[in-house]
């Protein structure tokens, strides 16, 4: 299988998508959360990907 090219993406749209992407898997491990209760590996998974919206934001100038 050929896979195609990517083309040269910008920046910004770089770092647009993956703050949607990330907040959305934020959301999904936040209801996984509430209908599963507190687990040591979902909590931990939320608190990195908190970290990485908040990453995101600084690279961004907060333009998320």
């Amino acid at each position: 299988m050929i896979m195609p090219t990517p083309s040269e993406p910008k920046p910004e749209q770089n770092s647009s998508q993956a703050a949607e992407q990330v907040a959305s898997a934020h959301r999904i491990l936040k209801e996984l959360q509430k209908t599963l209760g507190n687990h040591p590996e979902l909590g931990e998974a939320i608190t990195k990907l908190e970290m990485a919206l908040a990453t995101l934001a600084v690279k961004t100038g907060g333009l998320l």
